[in-house]
């Protein structure tokens, strides 16, 4: 048989073939470090498809069509909990996917009330911002773990060990994180948006926030949030990224703290938490 014929005959093989091949299941999560988590756990079992993009702001994101086709095609959908357009999602993902199966990962969490607050008072809503504890994202990996073992028990074994694995490194990093904050119990920190009271909480810290009501301060509530960021104390100012503000850099400058540009909606999750850390431990 000639070069050719034999050239044709595997690529018509290959063709053949690639009609057999089953396409991945897919799961969607709603933020960044939820796919890193779950990916640590699945491997590549799943594909894990995200709502919500490096640098989107979750206060004012609208999901794409493109991320809605994908909730269409879900085995599933992981819910971080308490993000607001999650509640939306989820009314409408059944309508067109009446099989989806949803999940709430912060199930059986500690949640933080009283966060969030203006001069004027603080608001009683729960906290959002789960992730951004080590002992948290443990408890939202087993959730994550208990939901693909029901999605593919054929596997349970597997992501069991890898859950084993991943629980490992978060108690490692867990550690890490409380050597290099050894001693600065009680000492206070200053963010834009109060995106880090579990961080603060685990650790002993305090948060002080600068915000108004997700908003530019006022220019009437400016000097108070000021007087209150002196009396903190703190030398550290946190600025996210998707929230980023002129007056946020105005305060620090008039403070005389340092800035740091932070995002815990990252995938690399890890990174972003120890780096917080070395901001804080380093002043």
């Amino acid at each position: 048989m000639s070069l050719i014929c034999v050239s044709v005959a595997v690529v018509a093989l290959l063709v053949a073939c690639s009609g057999t091949v089953q396409k991945k299941r897919m799961i969607t999560v709603s933020i960044l470090p939820q796919k890193f988590m779950l990916e640590k756990i699945v491997g590549d079992k799943f594909e894990i498809s995200c709502m919500l993009n490096e640098g989107n702001n979750p206060e004012a994101y609208e999901p794409s069509m493109s991320h809605l086709m994908n909730i269409e095609h879900s085995a599933a959908y992981f819910c971080i909990g308490y993000i607001g357009f999650e509640y939306a999602i989820v009314g409408k993902a059944h309508v067109n996917n009446p099989n989806l199966k949803i999940y709430n990962n912060s199930k059986g969490v500690e949640v933080m009330r009283g966060t969030h607050f203006s001069p004027e008072g603080q608001h009683d809503e729960p906290d959002p911002h789960l992730w951004t504890s080590v002992v948290n994202a443990i408890a939202i990996s087993r959730n994550m773990l208990d939901a693909v073992v029901e999605l593919d028990p054929d596997n349970a074994k597997l992501y069991a060990e890898n859950f084993n694995r991943f629980k490992a490194e978060l108690e490692a990093l867990d550690a890490r994180i409380r050597s290099k904050l050894a001693g600065r119990e009680g000492s206070a920190f200053l963010v834009w948006h109060p995106s880090l009271s579990y961080f603060a909480r685990d650790y002993g810290l305090r948060q002080v926030s600068l915000e108004y009501e997700g908003k530019e301060v006022p220019i009437d509530k400016l000097k108070q949030n000021i007087d209150m960021a002196r009396e903190s104390k703190a030398h550290v100012l946190f600025v996210q990224r998707e929230f980023d503000s002129r007056q946020a850099e105005a305060i620090g400058e008039e403070l005389g703290v340092k800035m740091v540009k932070i995002n815990p909606m990252s995938y690399d999750w890890e990174a972003e938490l120890e780096n917080i850390a070395d901001a804080i431990a380093s002043n």
